[in-house]
């Protein structure tokens, strides 16, 4: 993305009205002219927890999920030049699309998980949780120093290389391994 490698996590919240379920349609907003689609892998907290050690974090997760983090581009580009907060360009409703989660003990090494989006029918972003800046563990660990877990709290992990721009009419599918656990269409607003 063009960014300086952080050393530590960089993080930022949604709120619960940023979720889409279900495979719902995703609806392009009429104040961004340029949205882009980060598909993530997705952690779904389990317990509550706060300033949990790292080599404790494996406990508060269960389920891994995949998701997309929709940011609107042009926003978030005004917000960075002015150093404002971003929060208008990445936590606008409908911005956090969540599909199946799946227990990790299926997913056998949790350092080498396969994930994917595509859009329309061909491939634009593949991931591998051993390219991650940082692991789960380490994620976990840091954003409870900060926040409170809470049963039921997502936490979407990072992206891979290709993120872009969505149009009316796209259809989005992601990719845990070689099961599809998303799949949804971008709408038009009324």
């Amino acid at each position: 993305m063009n960014a300086a490698v952080p050393t530590e996590p960089v993080f930022f919240l949604k709120p619960d009205t940023a979720l889409i379920k279900e495979n719902q349609p995703f609806y392009y907003p009429d104040f961004s002219k340029e949205i882009h689609h980060e598909v993530e892998l997705v952690l779904k907290i389990n317990k509550a927890g706060k300033n949990i050690g790292s080599e404790f974090a494996h406990k508060y997760y269960d389920e891994i999920g995949i998701g997309i983090d929709f940011t609107a581009r042009d926003l978030q580009a005004k917000c960075k030049e002015k150093g404002l907060p971003w929060e208008k360009a990445k936590a606008f409703d409908g911005s956090a699309p969540v599909g199946s989660f799946i227990n990790k003990k299926e997913l056998g090494d949790l350092n080498n998980i396969e994930f994917r989006l595509n859009v329309n029918g061909k491939e634009v972003q593949k991931g591998n949780t051993k390219d991650l800046l940082f692991s789960f563990d380490a994620v976990i660990a840091y954003v409870s120093k900060f926040f409170t877990l809470k049963t039921g709290d997502l936490i979407y992990t990072g992206t891979p290389e290709g993120v872009g721009p969505v149009a009316i009419g796209d259809q989005l599918e992601a990719f845990i391994g070689d099961k599809s656990l998303l799949a949804f269409e971008i709408k038009y607003k009324n």
